[in-house]
């Protein structure tokens, strides 16, 4: 958790909004198909990820690693907060690939803009109210999880959305530049 203008909010935060400017540009890129594959992927290896790391705290600690109890608390996953950040991801990413395909229809392939930013600010208000509810529902005060988790999370996620939009284009241009792509082909 960190504080960002006196507010509590996930670190997550930082890096996590940057993953739906990347699946609006394999969308536009690349279609519907290979998104949801690569939104498959990324599942899998926050999975494995997982995995590896509550293996590693479970094998016994070599005698010169003072620093067990540390690795544990760092590191050792909360299976609710897991659960939380796994079942968020597969709709919230789900649910961008198919308003950003539903918007690039109603536009016609146009205004990028409009379906980069539309589609991921719903998707990031379905991902803040997952992941709150299943991770902190009954663990923190109602009134902090939808004021400062969910409330504080969106607007922040929300502004992301909005100043991502002019990095959609040049990843698109550059994803164009000597490729064959063909945008939204799969």
């Amino acid at each position: 958790m960190i504080n960002v203008f006196g507010v509590t909010i996930d670190a997550g935060i930082i890096c996590y909004p940057l993953t739906f400017l990347f699946t609006d540009t394999i969308s536009e890129l690349w279609g519907k198909k290979t998104a949801r594959a690569v939104v498959g992927v990324g599942f899998f290896a926050n999975a494995l990820l997982v995995l590896l790391i509550w293996v590693g705290g479970i094998l016994p600690p070599s005698p010169e690693w003072g620093n067990q109890g540390l690795y544990q608390k760092v590191l050792g996953s909360v299976p609710r907060i897991v659960l939380a950040s796994q079942v968020a991801y597969l709709v919230s990413q789900n649910h961008d690939i198919f308003a950003f395909h539903f918007w690039r229809t109603r536009t016609k392939g146009r205004r990028l803009w409009m379906r980069n930013t539309l589609s991921t600010v719903i998707s990031q208000g379905l991902d803040t109210v997952i992941f709150g509810f299943i991770a902190f529902y009954g663990v923190v005060p109602l009134g902090i999880l939808l004021g400062e988790l969910i409330l504080a999370q969106y607007f922040v996620k929300l502004a992301v959305a909005v100043l991502d939009t002019p990095f959609c284009y040049l990843l698109v241009r550059w994803g164009n530049k000597g490729t064959n792509a063909v945008p939204g082909s799969s």
